[in-house]
């Protein structure tokens, strides 16, 4: 439990913090009443999920807080169908601390099922829906969840997993094979619980685009880290909010905590598709967008007369990271839509580290931004001393959202108390931070350092190419080269010699890729990271 004169002295210790958040409108007046039930919720539930849905469902009852293909709930409904779901947990023995696996995409079961496991003081572990088998096979063996959420459609990647209890969330037959969700609602008790001794964990796994996925605990989040991100990008109170981003992932999930300070209507969809992105953000009229990179690039591939045909005019933050903005794409998003895209740096283990606006953007396209309030980001070398100004180096963050270590032990590396991300950057004289690329994709090729990002860029401003990634291969002359992989257009008419050529054109000779392979499309993984160990490098 949170006392009030802890949540007096975290309030006292962080003016500016209070600042930014009367600024959006979550610092506001409110009745006697209201204002006494609020101060229930967050005293005895802190900021978290359960105290997050306590305090709205305290503030909004009967306001719609959360929308999906099923229908609407209001906070209200939210808070009494996820004790009752609690209370079904409880009954079914999961108690304070035990782990709890969550394998559901975007829509009320992941919601519901994080608040409820919450409000029990448990710990919830978040699968990764794209992983394979094997991948989830690991990690629930490793965790050792006391229980599975799935949604039905993941079944197959659960046989033969020693799970004490499988939960379905998300069902399409009529008799499904294990007890759902809304079985365990229907059986609990609604009334208000008593707050754990303990607080719910979350652990967050990471992309496993070089190795084994490995969890990334995280506390309940901070009243700073929310204020960190709206310090620079303008989200407002009760906004509509449609998260197309996955809600396992770091960008998206951060986002759901950011909703409960920020009251948000949540709009959610299972899957992705491009021209349905826009039919919902037109049709509920949302204020803010939230996305991973390749998400905007499969909304520009459509055709223009499908883009034109919605209207978006309503959102004012479109809201991206987990990935490069490859290209000119952040400049044909903002041609099309407006100035609203703001582009976001950092990883599963800091969160963010520095945020693009539409100005920087427009300015200096490809940056990473500039880092927000109670943020910082320094650049060392690979024997830990801070890099001369101008030159590249380690990216290194500081802030309070930093991960409390990996669950199955270790942490990344840490230089005066930064944590490193595993990228190089450099600053440019503004103060703007341009993100290279990942410190073990460099190559050095006839005595030159080359990242392959700054050449996958080059080959995407390419007006027949869609898509391209770059990885380091031997060469007899050069020491290394790189190998790029391409898509194009369907129909294009550009050959290897044309791109190679547009490369040299743009750059130094040296980051020529001495071979270019034209391929259908690029592997990636679920939150649309390039799956770089699945591109061929024989």
């Amino acid at each position: 439990m949170v006392t009030v004169k802890e949540v007096g002295s975290r309030v006292a210790a962080v003016p500016r913090s209070v600042s930014v958040l009367a600024a959006t409108g979550i610092v506001r007046p409110y009745g006697p009443r209201r204002l006494a039930r609020l101060v229930h919720a967050i005293t005895h539930w802190g900021i978290g999920p359960a105290g997050g849905y306590t305090s709205l469902a305290a503030r909004f009852p009967d306001e719609v807080g959360l929308i999906d293909e099923r229908g609407s709930l209001t906070f209200g409904q939210v808070h009494r169908r996820t004790n009752a779901l609690a209370d079904s947990l409880a009954a079914r023995g999961v108690r304070a601390g035990d782990p709890v696996a969550i394998m559901c995409r975007n829509h009320r079961g992941f919601v519901e099922a994080t608040i409820a496991v919450a409000k029990l003081g448990a710990d919830v572990l978040y699968l990764n829906t794209a992983f394979a088998a094997p991948q989830i096979a690991g990690v629930l063996a490793r965790e050792q969840p006391v229980v599975v959420v799935y949604d039905e459609e993941f079944t197959d990647l659960l046989v033969g997993v020693d799970v004490d209890q499988r939960l379905l969330a998300w069902h399409d037959s009529d008799q499904p094979s294990e007890p759902t969700l809304e079985q365990l609602i229907a059986a609990g008790s609604e009334e208000d619980r008593e707050a754990p001794e303990q607080a719910s964990r979350t652990v967050i796994l990471t992309s496993g685009t070089t190795g084994t996925p490995k969890g990334a605990s995280r506390g309940s989040g901070s009243l700073d880290a929310a204020a960190a991100l709206l310090s620079v990008i303008p989200l407002r109170h009760r906004w509509t909010c449609h998260i197309a981003a996955p809600l396992f992932h770091t960008w998206g999930w951060g986002h759901f905590q950011i909703s409960f300070l920020l009251g948000s209507t949540l709009v959610l969809r299972r899957r992705f598709d491009p021209q349905d992105c826009l039919e919902t953000v037109q049709s509920h009229g949302c204020d803010s967008l939230v996305v991973i990179p390749v998400m905007l690039q499969r909304i520009m591939q459509l055709p223009p007369e499908v883009r034109s045909a919605y209207s978006i005019d309503t959102v004012k933050v479109v809201a991206a990271s987990g990935s490069a903005l490859p290209g000119d794409l952040s400049q044909e998003w903002m041609d099309s839509f407006g100035e609203n895209l703001y582009n976001i740096y950092g990883s599963t283990e800091c969160a963010w580290a520095t945020v693009a606006t539409p100005q920087d953007l427009r300015l200096a396209p490809g940056t990473a931004g500039r880092t927000p309030m109670g943020t910082v980001v320094r650049l060392y070398d690979d024997e830990g001393r801070p890099t001369p100004e101008g030159e590249a180096g380690r990216v290194f963050v500081g802030n309070s959202m930093l991960f409390e270590g990996y669950t199955g032990g270790g942490t990344k590396a840490v230089v005066d108390g930064l944590m490193a991300t595993g990228d190089v950057g450099r600053f440019d004289p503004t103060g703007r931070l341009f993100v290279e690329g990942r410190d073990d994709e460099m190559i050095v090729s006839g005595g030159e350092n080359v990242f392959p990002q700054e050449v996958e860029d080059c080959l995407a401003r390419h007006p027949e190419v869609v898509e391209a990634a770059a990885v380091g291969v031997a060469d007899a002359d050069f020491g290394h080269r790189l190998r790029a992989f391409v898509v194009l257009l369907d129909d294009a008419k550009t050959g290897e010699d044309d791109l190679k050529e547009h490369v040299k054109d743009h750059l130094a000779r040296y980051k020529v890729p001495r071979e270019v392979r034209l391929i259908d499309e690029l592997p990636r993984n679920g939150t649309g990271k390039v799956l770089k160990r699945d591109l061929d490098r024989d």
